[in-house]
């Protein structure tokens, strides 16, 4: 009976053995990765690489701005990189969170696009322009169009909104949209001003703007990041996945993917 039992033993270790070696064999770590729309094209290099390093990065996308900070907060995901730092310093303020930046991804100037005019000389008296509505991208908006001498805002270095115009010649209308639906509303407006990851998967050429903004020392708080909760700033993980972000390489695929509308900012020099 003792030697049955001992066969039994020995039997059962040899079964389970394989299934601990395979285990042990398989301590890749799991980094979850909130992302925008099709921005895999520049991750999906990335993550080849950080495979390599024993980091396993899964790409969550989402498709409006006001879900991956939640995401984040309630710990769905490890990261995002899909915000610029104005963003997040109104995201926090709202919501009484601490995400901090943890690495600088990219500057992604908007811009003004028509399917009606092909300039904004050709903006006549009561048309109408839909905007971003969150309030870093509103205001954002808002500065680019008096930058152009469309209209004059109040405090134009804040985040005006579009009670603070206070003079506007053409009497232009203001239609605030999700930022997902200002590239949509084209052809019920007569312009739209759109974040440039929407106006790329919308097909819009950043090239054929009507007007952008001019990259100087006042883009800086829209230079996008890559952001976790505050209590995971020092993560081993997660800054190697900066340091896989920020390379030569990645440069170079942003330049190729996106044509000169994504400037790669992590060593950007701004004047």
């Amino acid at each position: 009976m003792k030697k049955f039992i001992k066969y039994l033993f020995l039997l059962a270790l040899l079964v389970t053995l394989p299934l601990t070696l395979a285990a042990c064999g398989n301590s890749k770590k799991t980094v979850k990765l909130g992302i925008m729309g099709n921005d895999y094209r520049i991750w999906n290099p990335i993550k080849k690489t950080l495979a390599k390093e024993g980091i396993n990065l899964q790409l969550v996308s989402f498709s409006d701005y006001s879900q991956p900070n939640g995401a984040l907060q309630n710990h769905e995901i490890n990261a995002n990189a899909f915000q610029h730092q104005a963003f997040l310093d109104n995201w926090n303020k709202a919501h009484k969170s601490s995400i901090v930046s943890i690495g600088n991804t990219v500057l992604t100037p908007i811009g003004l696009y028509s399917h009606k005019i092909s300039s904004i000389k050709d903006l006549k008296k009561g048309d109408t322009i839909s905007l971003p509505n969150d309030p870093t991208n509103e205001g954002r908006a808002l500065q680019l169009l008096a930058y152009y001498g469309l209209i004059k805002v109040k405090d134009p270095t804040g985040f005006p909104t579009t009670k603070d115009v206070y003079d506007n010649k053409l009497n232009l209308k203001f239609t605030p949209l999700d930022a997902a639906q200002t590239a949509r509303s084209l052809d019920d407006v007569t312009a739209a001003i759109v974040n440039t990851n929407y106006a790329l998967d919308a097909k819009l050429n950043p090239k054929k703007a009507l007007i952008k903004e001019k990259v100087n020392e006042e883009s800086k708080p829209y230079i996008n990041i890559i952001a976790t909760n505050k209590s995971d700033k020092n993560n081993k993980e997660l800054k190697k996945v900066v340091e896989a972000y920020q390379t030569a390489a990645t440069a170079k695929n942003i330049e190729k993917t996106y044509k000169g509308a994504f400037i790669p900012a992590w060593n950007i020099k701004l004047k």
